[in-house]
């Protein structure tokens, strides 16, 4: 490392090489090139669209969900305005779309006409088995 404290340009020069006043390398060499595009964590993995419970979380296989139906694990209503797509606690009768009336539970059942499951992108899990702590390490660092 060097002795000098400041790297500005025309600050004690006399010192550095032409390659490190132009900024094109010096003691570390080269910066490597990046790669256009998008980076981020499990892009390019597969998802699947699933709807969730909006009590418990729980995962049902439909997304088409009947008047009456209720969650497996909590025994919570399916078809209310909390598991709809357009429920939106910041709008007018908390709802995207103009309702007919207003809905007072909003997480008890309802025969509203315009609900639309709220369906969800979730990474898949992977099928296999356990795989051991190195391959797990590795496939963190793959591009």
């Amino acid at each position: 490392m060097s002795d000098q404290k400041y790297r500005q340009r025309g600050y004690q020069d006399h010192g550095r090489t032409e390659r490190e006043k132009s900024g094109l390398g010096g003691p570390s060499g080269p910066r490597p090139e990046r790669q256009p595009g998008p980076r981020g964590r499990g892009l390019g993995m597969p998802t699947a669209t699933v709807f969730r419970c909006g009590s418990c979380g729980n995962l049902h296989e439909v997304a088409y969900v009947l008047e009456g139906s209720t969650c497996g694990k909590c025994r919570s209503d399916l078809h209310c305005c909390k598991n709809c797509r357009h429920f939106d606690s910041s709008a007018n009768n908390e709802c995207r779309q103009q309702v007919p009336a207003r809905i007072l539970s909003k997480t008890r059942g309802n025969s509203c006409p315009l609900f639309a499951a709220q369906l969800k992108q979730e990474q898949q899990q992977e099928v296999g088995g356990q795989r051991d702590a190195r391959s797990a390490f590795d496939a963190l660092f793959k591009f």
